[in-house]
């Protein structure tokens, strides 16, 4: 993020002390997400001092990030309460209500078989599954009326979802507010933002993988351009929320801790080359690699040393302090997911399994397609002790103390 993105939106007034939630993108690891909002709202509904009202007024999401955000602001009215109801959304979601493979039975345990078959339909399709599940349990699940509900009663002030055009290469950030008259848009180099509604083809078009899911045709300064999924050429996760208002950020990531095996130990036997499997994973956490800690990092020096001033020179500046607490995942989401690839549908895991993706560290790919009971509640719970093992840094943030 540019530093003249910070001081300047801590430069602009706003009526209301405006907390923030950046949801990050990850596929089925976004799963994380509810758990540590689940905690969130069990503390605060503990909390004798905390309201009961929804804590967020600027939502921004990206890929799956942006489904949890969108289903949470159609539910922003009903309190602490939408978060229950977001955990439960995921506790009922499979795989096949996300996507299918059509691969005939006949060739998934021949890996020329395979490949061949999805080379024709991705030829066909311009991806290798089919999402037209995912737009069904979007329309079900995600009331778009509740959004514009929860903007005109001010329950919320923003939702904004990212996507990136594959037609033009900019990364895109459409905004819903109250009404476009009040929205201030921003453009800067490579990334632009747009009053528009959501729609679900904001979140199709946000959540689509790439190469995995066919990209999204959304319309954008009068023309059309295809877009695919928000994470990819996303440098700066928390400038939208910074230039909607938000002064408190809770940010939440799905990235993990270093994988290990990155480097061996002195005296090691020489390593075998990577498996198709291992390189398949690390494209997929290339795609997802976000640059969240840089950005955490630079605002909250910015931060500091606003604090650190004498007081009387701080209290004449204008610029209001941005105060940013990150939470992502403190085990590996790669390990968890190999102990419930048999969980996926068996179209899916027979024809990665014959394309050797699920061997070496190919539970990294398998992470962001496994929409299954055991690892989506594996996910949530590690959400869940996170979030409860920073909780004076999570009170702290919400409730301003």
């Amino acid at each position: 993020m540019s530093l003249d993105t910070i001081i300047h939106a801590g430069l602009r007034q706003f009526g209301r002390p405006t907390v923030g939630l950046v949801l990050m993108g990850g596929g089925a690891r976004t799963a994380y997400q509810v758990g540590v909002l689940k905690a969130m709202a069990r503390l605060l509904q503990a909390h004798p001092a905390a309201s009961r009202t929804f804590p967020f007024q600027v939502l921004v999401g990206t890929s799956a990030g942006a489904i949890n955000a969108a289903f949470l602001a159609s539910r922003a009215m009903q309190g602490l309460q939408a978060f229950e109801q977001l955990a439960q959304f995921w506790s009922r979601l499979r795989s096949t209500d996300v996507y299918t493979l059509n691969v005939p039975g006949w060739v998934r345990f021949s890996r020329i078989a395979v490949a061949w078959s999805l080379s024709r339909h991705a030829r066909a399709n311009g991806a290798l599954l089919n999402n037209a599940p995912l737009t069904k349990i979007l329309r079900d699940g995600i009331p778009l009326d509740g959004i514009d509900a929860a903007l005109r009663s001010n329950t919320i002030d923003a939702l904004a979802v990212t996507g990136s055009s594959y037609t033009s290469g900019v990364h895109w950030t459409f905004c819903h507010t109250a009404s476009r008259a009040e929205f201030q848009g921003w453009v800067r180099p490579g990334r632009r933002s747009e009053y528009q509604p959501l729609s679900i083809d904001h979140l199709m078009a946000s959540s689509a993988i790439p190469f995995l899911f066919p990209a999204t045709r959304l319309m954008v300064d009068g023309r059309e351009e295809h877009f695919g999924d928000g994470s990819m050429r996303q440098v700066t996760p928390l400038s939208p929320a910074m230039h909607l208002g938000a002064r408190r950020i809770l940010v939440i990531g799905v990235g993990q801790p270093e994988r290990p095996g990155l480097g061996s130990a002195p005296g090691a036997a020489r390593a075998t080359g990577p498996t198709l499997g291992s390189m398949a994973g690390h494209v997929m956490a290339s795609v997802f690699h976000d640059t969240l800690q840089a950005d955490v990092e630079q605002t909250q020096r910015v931060t500091q040393t606003i604090n650190s001033l004498p007081t009387e020179a701080a209290a004449a500046m204008p610029y209001k302090t941005i105060d940013v607490l990150a939470i992502a995942p403190t085990r590996s989401l790669d390990g968890l997911a190999q102990q419930f690839t048999s969980e996926l549908p068996s179209a899916i895991r027979d024809a990665l399994g014959a394309l050797g993706v699920l061997k070496g560290s190919g539970g990294t790919l398998a992470s962001y397609l496994l929409f299954e009971p055991g690892f989506v509640q594996s996910l949530i719970e590690m959400g869940e002790a996170d979030a409860l093992a920073q909780r004076e840094e999570l009170l702290g943030l919400l409730l301003g103390d």
